[in-house]
């Protein structure tokens, strides 16, 4: 007997539905096998750029005028070994809150003022919260003085988990050089290299600053992401392939019930 229209629709629309569901599905798995190729791809990127930031990490410091014209090339001399000599600038003194081996405290930023007269903002290291005063303090470099540490790239927009700095207050929290400059009395010509120099390790273990505290920190969390998509594509490769068997016995479970039934 014929099948009415009404009959047939729905099962026209369970075709309609088991053919998106297929579709959906095919089209989830390549997203998310892409995701984890992706992954992958900056897994092997993220690989490399520690290799290489390890390898000039400890190479020999580099002279001023080399990792000037560097910096102009690349715009990149991050933890490049650098020396720089000239002398501080006290008055322009301005402090990074951090932590330290658990203890609160400051990142003491400085001008160095070189030989031809530009300055270059060093980070000399760790002072304690309570020495936030220099009158608290016996160490201070007077005179000219060679540092050697590693070089910083500028922070040119705020971190999202950075609170905004207050020149004010002198209490800063990520590196931008506009706003460590507001409010100081810069010798006249002077003017501020663009990049940053962190002190290596101070000559007096227990003086402060204590220099040497860089911390050298580059998530690799690729592989686990990795793992999570490829995983999520293989639970719905998984899921598709049962939703097919079932699919393909339903009608083949029914027929053979329809046979013994006749019989």
């Amino acid at each position: 007997m014929p099948m009415t229209e009404a009959a047939a629709m729905p099962r026209r629309h369970g075709r309609l539905r088991f053919w998106i569901a297929i579709v959906a599905s095919l089209a989830g798995i390549a997203v998310l096998c892409s995701l984890g190729a992706w992954q992958l791809e900056r897994l092997a990127w993220k690989e490399d750029l520690i290799a290489s930031i390890e390898a000039r990490r400890h190479a020999e410091p580099l002279p001023l005028a080399t990792l000037e014209q560097r910096f102009a090339e690349t715009a990149d001399v991050e933890y490049v070994p650098m020396r720089a000599e000239g002398r501080f600038l006290h008055e322009g003194a301005r402090y990074f809150l951090t932590t330290f081996d658990g203890n609160a405290g400051w990142n003491l930023y400085e001008p160095l003022q070189l030989a031809d007269g530009r300055l270059l903002y060093v980070n000399r290291g760790f002072v304690p919260y309570a020495l936030k005063d220099p009158a608290a303090r016996e160490e201070k470099a007077d005179g000219n003085v060679v540092v050697t540490g590693l070089a910083r790239n500028p922070v040119s927009e705020r971190p999202p988990s950075a609170p905004d700095n207050d020149p004010v207050q002198n209490v800063f929290f990520w590196r931008n050089l506009s706003d460590m400059t507001k409010g100081l009395a810069l010798p006249d010509g002077a003017g501020f290299l663009p990049f940053f120099l962190d002190a290596g390790p101070s000559p007096r273990a227990d003086g402060y600053p204590m220099g040497g505290t860089t911390i050298v920190d580059l998530p690799n969390s690729h592989l686990s992401y990795a793992v999570t998509w490829f995983g999520l594509a293989l639970a719905l490769a998984a899921m598709l392939g049962s939703f097919l068997v079932r699919s393909w016995r339903g009608p083949h479970a029914g027929g053979e019930e329809a046979t013994t039934a006749e019989g």
